[in-house]
């Protein structure tokens, strides 16, 4: 490594002691603590250069340097003392080429050196290259106002949480958010790193903070930013939506850009220290458990004194913060899982195993659902439909009246109390069958259509063979529609249960009628023939 050069401000000190005052190089090597050899060096530098003193006025340090270190013909600014005639390496591509992870600065200098064979030694070329690239990293500070940005990331270490029945551990992840100007900071475990979790970790710090910051800064995360993007990103829509709601922005970080979020790096340095390194040696039986340990060490972290200042976090964060951020809305957003469902022929939506009812004329379109813990919210082209509660009951229905059509309210106009009511104004045993047959369905809307069946073959039979029928179905349990109307049209309903027919009231007597006696024949009908 080449040695450093003596500042230029010394070296101004140098040529006024030689110059101005005429001392001695030894004595001039004493007053600037540097060796003589660099005295006489900076001199022979001064006289090639044609220096005169004093200097002129508007030679800076910069062009002071050039003189002295490079020749006329190559003004360029110089990094090291080696001579300015060297083929000079081209830094520019050197950087470009090192973006390639298999490329080294020992392979690249080999490529100078079969080029240059009378360049720069390897030492001398990386140094040169690392003092150039130094320079194109520029940080700028970034100065945070107060309530501005909220700067949101996971934790990278998990902590384990122990079931105590069962033994299994599962991971909890750390949500950190810290506000730029104040540095005043939130923790929480989640089991989860899914949109649920995401959204739920950001209302909680909200309510910590009493108050909403301007601005959003997360990391590229799944369950925020959908496409990351450095001009456009695309957000999760549940998370825009939660944003909206609260009166804040989205500005996520660049991508591989750790310094647009560096609040929040820093942050969770800290949490890792004075957070999960206190907690490493205990054992957490639940979320909660964890999350109050958590709490404890969180209020202590943020009322801990900074190393630098003479303050606290959250003494900023009363003085800075808290007066800037916006208010908290009345209701916390509630986190909803957006599903794309089609109305089935049954004007329903399957959701979760269940079905919910939609208006039917929207029989076949596409509509969107809001799943939340509680609620499922149907809607169409942006309007909502309906708002059912949810159900978790697998393979049930959750109807509204108003969705049917027409023809089919009034059918469930009909209920089993209807059927009975109709039943006995024909008779107890028209009563009593369709009785039996409403209590032999599992549901008894199963069995409607066979009760009005029956009951209208009343219309078409008469109410008293009607009810001769139903006792016949009952007697030999029978007791179905198709029954019962078979028994009408083969005359069974006149015949009694131990099948003879029952005695006629009033029998036909008139002249036309002849009699037993005349088919019996012989003497008797010819007796009967004379009479006639």
């Amino acid at each position: 490594m080449p040695a450093g050069r003596v500042s230029m401000r010394k070296t101004k000190e140098l040529l006024r002691l030689k110059f101005e005052h005429g001392l001695t190089n030894r004595q001039i090597a004493r007053s600037c603590q540097v060796s003589r050899s660099t005295v006489a060096e900076y001199l022979s530098r001064a006289a090639r250069a044609g220096l005169t003193w004093p200097l002129p006025e508007e030679l800076d340090e910069g062009r002071l340097e050039n003189l002295l270190f490079c020749s006329p013909a190559q003004p360029a600014v110089r990094v090291n003392h080696a001579p300015c005639s060297r083929p000079q390496p081209d830094l520019i591509h050197l950087h470009k080429e090192l973006r390639n992870p298999h490329v080294t600065l020992q392979l690249l200098w080999q490529e100078y050196k079969q080029e240059h064979p009378d360049g720069y030694q390897y030492s001398q070329f990386c140094d040169r290259y690392r003092r150039w690239a130094r320079k194109l990293d520029v940080t700028m500070r970034q100065e945070h106002k107060a309530g501005d940005k909220l700067f949101v990331d996971y934790a990278g270490p998990t902590v384990p949480v122990v079931d105590r029945d069962s033994g299994v551990v599962r991971e909890a992840y750390l949500f950190v958010a810290v506000l730029g100007a104040s540095n005043y900071t939130y923790v929480e475990a989640s089991l989860s790193q899914d949109s649920p979790a995401w959204i739920a970790a950001h209302g909680r710090a909200f309510s910590f903070f009493g108050g909403v910051p301007a601005c959003l800064v997360p990391d590229n995360l799944k369950s925020g930013v959908k496409r990351p993007c450095r001009y456009e990103p695309d957000l999760n829509p549940i998370y825009q939506e939660m944003a909206q709601h609260y009166g804040t922005v989205v500005m996520p970080a660049r991508v591989r850009r750790p310094r647009d979020k560096s609040k929040v790096e820093n942050a969770v340095l800290v949490v890792e220290r004075w957070i999960l390194a206190v907690l490493r040696h205990r054992t957490f039986f639940s979320l909660a458990e964890l999350n109050e340990a958590i709490r404890q060490l969180l209020d202590r972290l943020n009322h801990r004194k900074f190393r630098k200042l003479d303050t606290t976090r959250a003494r900023l964060f009363e003085e800075l913060d808290r007066p800037a951020l916006r208010p908290l809305p009345l209701e916390p957003f509630c986190w909803t899982e957006v599903k794309r469902a089609r109305v089935n022929i049954d004007y329903h939506i399957e959701i979760d195993g269940h079905y919910y009812s939609v208006p039917y004329q929207l029989v076949h379109e596409e509509v969107e659902a809001r799943i939340s813990a509680s609620t499922i919210e149907v809607l169409y082209k942006g309007r909502r439909l309906v708002t059912h509660v949810r159900s978790f009951v697998r393979g049930g229905y959750t109807t509204l009246a108003e969705h049917r059509p027409k023809h089919h309210q009034k059918y469930l106009e009909w209920n089993p109390e209807r059927f009975r009511r109709w039943a006995e104004t024909i008779g107890p045993d028209t009563a009593a069958a369709v009785t039996r047959i409403l209590a032999s369905r599992t549901y008894p809307e199963q069995a409607y259509r066979s009760c009005l069946g029956i009951l209208r073959l009343g219309d078409r039979f008469s109410k008293s063979r009607l009810e001769s029928a139903c006792t016949r179905a009952l007697r030999f349990q029978a007791l179905s529609y198709k029954s019962i109307k078979s028994i009408l049209e083969t005359g069974l309903d006149r015949e009694s249960v131990d099948g003879t027919r029952p005695a006629e009231v009033h029998p036909l007597v008139h002249a036309n009628v002849r009699g037993a006696a005349y088919y019996r024949g012989g003497e008797e009908a010819d007796a009967a023939s004379a009479n006639d």
